[in-house]
C-alpha cells in the first residue's frame, strides 16, 4: 500500500511478505511490539512506521527495510 504528499509516495509490502510467511496480523504485531490495528493501518497504506519499528518489522518478516518501505517521487 501507499501514503502520498504532492510529490512522492511510501510503497510497503507488508502484508505480502507477512502472508508468505503464514503469519497473522496479531502474531506480527505482538512480535514488533504494536498493536494490530497499527499493522493494519500500515498495511492499508494509511500509516507510515517510525523507523524503528519498520526495522523491527523487517527483521521479523527477514528483509531489509528497503525491501519492504519504498520511497518513491511520483
Amino acid at each position: 500500500m501507499f501514503i502520498r504528499d504532492k510529490e512522492h509516495t511510501v510503497v510497503n509490502t507488508v502484508r505480502e511478505a507477512r502472508t508468505s510467511l503464514k503469519m497473522t496480523q496479531d502474531e506480527l504485531a505482538e512480535k514488533v511490539q504494536a498493536t494490530r490495528q497499527t499493522v493494519i493501518a500500515i498495511e492499508k497504506g494509511n500509516y507510515v512506521p517510525s523507523v524503528l519499528l519498520a526495522l523491527r518489522i523487517a527483521a521479523i518478516l527477514d528483509k531489509k527495510v528497503e525491501e519492504i518501505f519504498q520511497y518513491e517521487k511520483i
